[in-house]
């Protein structure tokens, strides 16, 4: 049955770290007016409560990694820091100009990217400007992605002297093989030295990323990587579905068709690898991600209080999170904005003293009640709309969307709200999609996602006659 569901549900999906989706963004969505006006009100509202996330993008690599789908730009050339760490510093600056008080920062993570492209100086400059001018706020979690090659000891001093407990390896694959093909080639060695050093250090929380449908990984190939996971045994892991975008990412167009693992074959590989980390400790946690118990995490979904923005899942619930650098999103919960993709452009903008908005969203009051119900879809698995503030018509669609699937045991279904089951949880992006408006409605979208525009038709009539019928 799991086998038959992972091909009936096998069409691609977004991630759901934000509604509405970026697709569905454009360049004029949102103006520099409109966005101040929502970064105020999203102050006003979470500031003195919940306080804010943070983010800072480093999109610097030394080397191209053939799978990734990130914003990066590859150099070895580190004339490029200084510019960068000076645009970062200003666009900060220009948000402290905007907020009527003293920004309470909650959580901040720096990505990439390659965040220890940086040398350690310069990352100590670049947080002690950022720490200026905001308060942390009680229970600050700070955190990095690190890639094994190129962090140092002296890396890892610096961002634990800046309050930084939380630090995450990018994994992939520790197969040689698989490595080669995607062209990062670091030894199981080389990361446990990095690990190790970290928790000498202090660093409290370990995380791996681990992707599964790389090419030429194998049943035998993801054993083994999850093996090694398990003699180094981080906090945390996310395992994550390879997406293959050869038409977006000219790296991924060196692989072979034939040696990615798709349909049967690579949900194999996820139910494996799943299978072996919950046999030594790790809970599923959301969509892709596990944890051990005393995590935070682990006691954040178990408590009900898991949050989910574009930093992934996070145990802080904070309704604002603030993006600096190239490429980044920043959400006031009102509105979302994307920065210039390019650091050129990026840095350009910012020296000539303007926000670098690239594209946006304004949310409609139908957004809003959606965007609500797909994150606690994607963070507690159920949701309800008895509340008259939680209902939109759209609802009584996405209600008709999800019959097919409570047929197939992944949700159960009431009269004004949804639960998803155990067996469903693999499947939350299909749940999610289900209260997607924006995806329905869009011929792009639907062409994108694999969803029928026919069928969607009958799902509106459908729910046309049975509000008739209540009316009647």
């Amino acid at each position: 049955m799991a086998t038959n569901l992972a091909e009936k549900y096998s069409n691609p999906g977004p991630r759901y770290t934000s509604y509405p989706t970026i697709p569905s963004w454009s360049t004029d969505g949102v103006s520099v007016e409109q966005w101040k006006e929502a970064m105020i009100k999203g102050f006003n509202d979470s500031n003195e409560t919940s306080g804010i996330s943070m983010y800072i993008h480093i999109p610097y690599c030394e080397n191209h990694c053939y799978f990734c789908g990130c914003n990066a730009h590859r150099t070895q050339d580190h004339s490029f820091e200084k510019p960068y760490l000076e645009a970062l510093l200003k666009e900060w600056q220009m948000y402290l100009d905007v907020f009527p008080g003293t920004l309470n920062v909650k959580e901040m993570h720096i990505g990439g990217g390659t965040p220890t492209f940086f040398s350690p100086e310069n990352l100590t400059l670049l947080i002690e400007g950022l720490y200026s001018h905001v308060n942390r706020m009680e229970g600050y979690v700070f955190s990095f992605e690190t890639n094994p090659r190129s962090t140092t000891k002296e890396h890892l001093v610096a961002l634990y002297n800046a309050g930084f407990r939380r630090l995450s390896f990018g994994i992939q694959d520790f197969d040689p093989i698989v490595q080669k093909e995607i062209n990062r080639i670091q030894s199981f060695e080389l990361v446990k030295e990095k690990v190790d050093l970290a928790r000498e250090i202090g660093f409290t929380s370990v995380n791996f990323d681990l992707v599964y449908g790389l090419p030429k990984q194998t049943l035998a190939t993801i054993t083994d990587t999850i093996d090694k996971v398990m003699q180094l045994r981080p906090d945390r892991l996310a395992f994550y579905a390879y997406g293959h975008n050869p038409h977006m990412y000219e790296g991924q167009r060196r692989f072979k068709e034939e040696d990615l693992p798709v349909g049967d074959a690579k949900q194999e590989l996820y139910d494996k690898g799943s299978a072996m980390l919950e046999s030594i400790g790790y809970h599923e946690i959301g969509m892709d991600h596990f944890a051990i118990e005393g995590d935070s995490l682990y006691t954040a979904a178990k408590n009900s209080s898991l949050h989910r923005n574009f930093m992934g899942y996070t145990e802080n619930t904070t309704q604002m999170m603030l993006a600096l650098g190239s490429s980044s999103i920043s959400d006031t919960w009102y509105a979302f904005a994307q920065n210039e993709r390019t650091d050129g452009a990026y840095i350009k903008a910012v020296n000539e003293g303007r926000f670098p908005l690239h594209r946006g969203h304004l949310l409609t009051d139908e957004d809003l009640v959606l965007r609500r119900h797909i994150l606690n879809l994607m963070c507690r698995q159920e949701t309800s709309w008895a509340d008259p503030k939680l209902y939109t018509e759209e609802l009584d669609v996405a209600r008709y969307r999800l019959e097919d699937m409570e047929n197939d045991g992944l949700v159960v279904l009431g009269d004004k709200c949804v639960r998803v089951t155990d067996e469903g949880i693999p499947y939350l992006r299909n749940i999610c999609m289900a209260f997607d408006a924006l995806l329905w409605r869009s011929d792009s979208l639907s062409r994108a996602y694999n969803v029928s525009r026919d069928i969607q038709k009958g799902y509106i009539e459908k729910a046309r006659l049975a509000k008739e019928q209540q009316a009647g």
